[in-house]
């Protein structure tokens, strides 16, 4: 197979016309001709950090929609599936992955669980890290979120990362807010990534510690605008990433998006090109083509060097997405699961004021991170319900593994008028979390959930609406398009007809339960104050 276009050489900055030629899935030569083209071939988009699980889809499904936007690799971190299902989770996501032609390049999860404040479904422990660390398909020690084990010289976490330095691995880093000589120590323990820098100087800070800086644009985290900047100065030393991504937007675009967008606040194309196409391969050692002779044939088309419309897409010479449609098929999945609870009664939601003022957690749209502020609720010894009028909603959380009481928030900032929305998306243990203006609708939209094993479900006065996730109860083996049209029509009922003025409701909410990103968050045993990494009190005093 030979294909002739302007050639983009990344790394020699420089665009030729002239052909590549593909034997046997490798790149046998690439010569410059005389001649001109419309077309633009250069290597294939990687996503340098994504929970595939996010996206509610099995690996072989995310992506055959990945594909029809350049992607030809990502650097995936299953440490969802893992929190539910342990190393088996992991071991399903390698073997379900190969089943299609597309680069995913697993790490063994550095925690799981995510923290002892919570329960997760899975325990693996540093014997079973460094396993992991020996398959030949795990490349690295995924973000290391209990940065406080890293700062205090937690014997077992240093006994995890030492076993990735053993190996030759990466390890990448999670720390949101971490500066100073905090941030130092943790970067010189071996750190060697960071996606979570939510401003401009955190990120500048920590490319001075030697890390490496992902810029993040997911369907609920969004940091670009603040990160953008520092690419010119630092190009060698970025990359984008997605994170967390939902179905309905990874229909849009994925890498490309940022690319563009990249490319039209005035950075220089070949700068953008090495954190989309070239730092990942290189950080990890991907075994992902550069289009250079040798390489396997992993490379993209397109016609526009604005927008970067995908033409086509291969992998290994294989052409898998051409003008916007995938090539590759849904392939033959199982089922794994780890869910056991019985419905839940109105009655286990009731609460009763322990004191005339409540702490409340703060959403912010667009961010993972949350503020808190203090507020008046209902009177001690009666029940503290929803205060609609103020925005300000119950939020619970639901042990999946075990019978047990729910834990209780109130939350602000999802503007719900009615009904309620549920989820067993909780990173990271994924419990089932839920908020709604009254007890009846939370316990309807967590008795969907239940019924299901797992999923999403919204609830109004006039109908309810479930997409089911049977596959470790946060993802599903159907068809990928078929599930974004699923999941676009419940997001449209939350914002149409509950109300919701957030931009991914769902993904937000999977967030609240997330103890290792400050402020405010809640887990199944309470809640949780992730600046002082301690459970706090839900009702206080007006002084406090």
């Amino acid at each position: 197979m030979t294909i002739q276009g302007n050639i983009i050489d990344i790394e020699n900055r420089k665009i030729f016309f002239g052909s590549v030629t593909v034997t046997d899935g490798k790149i046998t030569s690439i010569e410059a001709q005389a001649g001109t083209s419309k077309q633009y071939i250069l290597p294939g988009f990687v996503d340098a950090h994504v929970h595939i699980e996010s996206s509610m889809l099995i690996p072989s499904e995310f992506a055959r929609l990945a594909v029809v936007h350049g992607t030809v690799a990502t650097v995936s971190d299953p440490h969802e599936i893992a929190n539910v299902l342990g190393i088996e989770g992991v071991h399903y996501m390698i073997e379900n992955g190969e089943k299609v032609p597309f680069k995913f390049n697993f790490g063994a999860p550095s925690c799981v669980p995510a923290t002892s404040f919570e329960t997760a479904g899975a325990v693996i422990d540093v014997e079973g890290v460094r396993s992991l660390l020996e398959h030949p398909a795990i490349l690295y020690l995924t973000e290391m979120m209990n940065y406080p084990g890293v700062l205090f010289d937690d014997a077992e976490v240093l006994a995890k990362i030492a076993a990735a330095k053993a190996l030759g691995k990466p390890i990448d880093g999670h720390a949101p807010g971490l500066r100073g000589a905090d941030a130092k120590k943790y970067a010189a323990a071996g750190i060697s990534t960071d996606h979570e820098c939510f401003s401009y100087e955190e990120a500048e800070e920590k490319l001075t510690y030697g890390m490496k800086i992902l810029i993040r644009e997911g369907s609920a985290a969004k940091n670009f605008d603040a990160l953008i900047d520092l690419l010119p100065a630092n190009a060698d030393r970025m990359m984008f990433c997605s994170d967390d991504k939902h179905p309905d937007d990874l229909i849009l675009g994925h890498i490309n998006q940022l690319v563009a967008r990249a490319l039209a606040k005035g950075c220089d194309l070949f700068d953008v090109l090495l954190a989309a196409c070239i730092n990942p391969v290189k950080h990890y050692g991907l075994n992902v083509g550069l289009l250079q002779v040798g390489d396997p044939a992993d490379f993209i088309v397109t016609e526009d060097l604005k927008d970067f419309a995908i033409k086509a897409c291969y992998i290994d010479g294989l052409l898998v997405a051409e003008e916007g449609k995938t090539h590759l098929a849904s392939v033959e999945s199982t089922v794994i699961n780890n869910f056991a609870i019985q419905e839940k009664s109105v009655q286990d939601f009731h609460l009763l004021a322990k004191t005339d003022h409540v702490q409340v957690i703060k959403a912010i749209d667009g961010e993972i991170v949350t503020e808190s502020f203090v507020s008046t609720c209902q009177q001690a010894g009666t029940p503290a319900v929803s205060k609609v009028e103020k925005d300000i909603l119950k939020m619970v959380v639901v042990n999946r593994y075990q019978d047990a009481p729910p834990a209780f928030a109130f939350i602000h900032n999802f503007n719900l008028k009615e009904g309620a929305i549920a989820s067993c998306v909780g990173h990271d243990s994924h419990n089932i979390i839920a908020v709604g203006v009254d007890d009846e609708s939370i316990c309807k939209a967590v008795n969907l959930i239940i019924a299901n094993r797992g999923g999403i479900a919204a609830v109004s006065s006039s109908q309810s609406q479930v997409l089911a996730l049977p596959v470790a109860g946060i993802m599903t083996n159907q068809d990928g398009y078929q599930v974004a049209k699923q999941y676009a029509k419940i997001d449209q009922m939350v914002k149409k007809e509950l109300g919701c003025s957030l931009t991914a409701p769902f993904m937000s909410l999977s967030f609240m339960a997330l103890l290792v990103i400050p402020q405010l968050k809640l887990s199944d045993l309470g809640l949780f104050d992730g600046g002082s990494f301690k459970f706090t009190d839900l009702f206080v005093s007006a002084a406090d």
